[in-house]
């Protein structure tokens, strides 16, 4: 049963996510899809279940007049079939509605809801460009990701179950009490009139609180989180309690925003406990007024003060639901600054698959710039036959990496097109564009998986034997049999711990190659791919990345230039610019800023 109601919302829906809407109720709206059948059904259940509860309160009314004005001969034979009804009620009625109110909200909901918005904001967010992740602490997105998932579940079943029981509840107060006699509503409708007041004074100011207090706690965890993934460096440097400080800051700007929520919510407590008592008092007094004029029984006044009473449990109830509601909004807020920001990268509506016959690539008269008034590219224009291996040389800022990033469309060129085949890159998928380029980068950065996974991840369906080979072609083989982890898993099944700390960075290096070369990619870049290495691991895998260079678009970027001085053609770039190209011995020949760098080489680096 259990496992029936928990099928039904499926947390994983299949399909591309889409830019969620920026405005709360339909962002709300957005991420409540295929939820709605649940939602409702919990609402419309919790709405019986109030008015039975009501139900219940006006027949123990009737049980004591009953009781007052009948004889105790005569009594079970009068209300004999009144009693089972309530008895049936009590028993059965009342357990399965609330049996299977549970099954649908906890089993069907309060799990499933929020994983559904979690999966489908998680795979927004992985489609989005390198820049927003640059701009964003990794941390404070994914404790966002986290609160808003949590945060459109309150809102939504808060407004459609809670306050839907709430209004019901209310509603039959009132029109039981009033039966009675009208006179004893009015105390009631007094009451909710402050009520209504106390709402409209202190929820938005919770509200907004609420929104502050999402972003410091985000910022807070953000910062420690930094902390923790740099730890190495903050050892480093010593600056434990540099770091200490810095969370510290945004701990307690996170715990002003508490004080502050906290003050409001004494205030609003006090005010509330004070209206309860009032309402208490003028009830009871009315009704034993009214009872001194004959003009109510005493069952009445016993329905009236146990619904009073009932009401007084319930205020405070309300009102931490109610304020917990626009927390929850203001958290949806905050969060809808970070989720629903739109991608900069987009695949165009027609996008096809790359098809990669040749390997041929050209940069056709590309311009590129990360602000307008800083050109990193300008009127790049480069024609690499398939096949062909070149190096790109320059001093820092010259715009080598850039024109890798372009090229991956981790950005948009501003001006020209980069062509693949003779396709148009910006014309094409993006998975299918990445899928056909494989890359080796300085800093290399590995999952905090097992060693086997990180191979693995070149390629989705590749074999044991396919791994391993992947591992020896890269001289990765003779380190990892060594390895093993806290948990004492060993070898292929070591994890690597986050990027890949505990591997020297020859080993993550090492491994990094490994996986370029399981997935055979027919064009291969290579950014500083073996700096990592010292000379004796370099010369030993020269040999198996010529190998792997083999038949494949080559572009190599090394400022150690005898890495890439037996390269088909180099390309000497400064300011974004082609100035000078050819090979090793003719760049030599021409003196140029090639022959400059080449002399300035001291121990095998460039000096700017």
């Amino acid at each position: 049963m259990f496992r029936w109601f928990e099928n039904r919302l499926n947390p994983f829906p299949e399909g591309k996510p889409e830019q969620p809407p920026e405005g709360l109720i339909r962002f709300c709206l957005h991420y409540s899809r295929g939820a709605w059948p649940y939602i409702l059904s919990a609402g419309a259940l919790m709405m019986l279940i109030a008015i039975t509860e009501v139900w219940l309160f006006s027949f123990i009314g009737n049980i004591v007049d009953w009781l007052t004005a009948q004889s105790r001969e005569t009594f079970l034979e009068k209300e004999f079939w009144s009693l089972t009804g309530m008895a049936a009620v009590v028993l059965i009625g009342l357990p399965l509605l609330v049996i299977l109110h549970s099954l649908v909200t906890f089993q069907s909901l309060l799990g499933n809801y929020p994983m559904r918005i979690r999966w489908l904001v998680h795979q927004y967010l992985l489609n989005q460009s390198v820049t927003f992740y640059q701009d964003e602490f990794a941390g404070r997105i994914a404790t966002k990701v986290m609160q808003t998932a949590l945060a459109v579940r309150e809102c939504v079943i808060k407004l459609f179950d809670v306050l839907n029981y709430v209004t019901v509840y209310f509603i039959g107060t009132v029109v039981i009490v009033g039966a009675a006699d009208w006179r004893l509503a009015m105390p009631l409708m007094v009451w909710l009139a402050f009520y209504v007041l106390l709402l409209r004074y202190f929820v938005p100011r919770l509200g907004a609180v609420a929104e502050l207090q999402a972003d410091a706690r985000s910022v807070m965890t953000g910062r420690i989180v930094d902390s923790y993934t740099n730890i190495q460096t903050v050892k480093l440097f010593s600056h434990a309690k540099r770091e200490s400080r810095f969370a510290k800051e945004g701990m307690s700007d996170f715990l002003g925003t508490v004080h502050r929520q906290m003050r409001l919510v004494t205030k609003l407590y006090t005010c509330l406990y004070l209206i309860n008592s009032l309402l208490l008092f003028s009830v009871g007094f009315l009704a034993i007024k009214l009872w001194l004029d004959a003009a109510i029984t005493v069952g009445a006044i016993a329905v009236a003060l146990s619904l009073v009473l009932r009401l007084w449990g319930m205020s405070q109830w309300i009102m931490w639901e109610i304020s917990s509601l626009f927390e929850n909004i203001g958290t949806v807020q905050d969060g809808i600054k970070t989720v629903s920001v739109p991608q900069q990268i987009q695949d165009a509506p027609d996008a096809k698959p790359l098809v990669v016959s040749q390997g041929e690539v050209h940069f056709d008269h590309v311009d590129f710039h990360y602000s307008a008034d800083k050109p990193v590219l300008r009127d790049f224009d480069l024609r690499i036959a398939a096949g062909e291996k070149i190096g790109l040389v320059g001093r820092s800022g010259a715009g080598k990496s850039t024109l890798v990033n372009v090229l991956l469309r981790f950005y948009e060129v501003s001006g020209g097109a980069i062509r693949i085949d003779g396709q148009n890159i910006a014309e094409v998928t993006q998975d299918s564009l990445r899928e056909q380029i494989g890359m080796v980068t300085q800093d290399t950065s590995l999952l905090h998986r097992s060693i086997r996974g990180n191979i693995a991840y070149g390629r989705e369906d590749a074999t044991e034997e396919m791994i391993e080979e992947a591992a020896e072609r890269a001289e990765a083989d003779t380190f990892i049999g060594d390895l093993s982890d806290a948990k004492g898993r060993r070898g292929y099944d070591t994890h690597v711990g986050e990027r890949g700390v505990k591997l020297s960075g020859g080993q993550r290096q090492r491994i990094a190659i490994a996986r370029v070369m399981l997935k055979d990619a027919p064009i291969l870049i290579l950014d500083e791919a073996t700096s990592a290495l010292d000379s004796e691991v370099e010369a030993a895998i020269q040999e198996n990345l010529y190998r792997l260079m083999e038949g494949k678009t080559v572009i190599a970027i090394a400022h150690r230039l005898s890495t890439i001085a037996a390269m088909d053609r180099l390309i000497v770039m400064d300011e974004g610019r082609i100035i000078e190209q050819g090979s090793h011995d003719e760049l030599l020949a021409r003196k140029g800023l090639y022959a400059q760098l080449w002399q300035r080489q001291s121990g095998g680096f460039l000096q700017d």
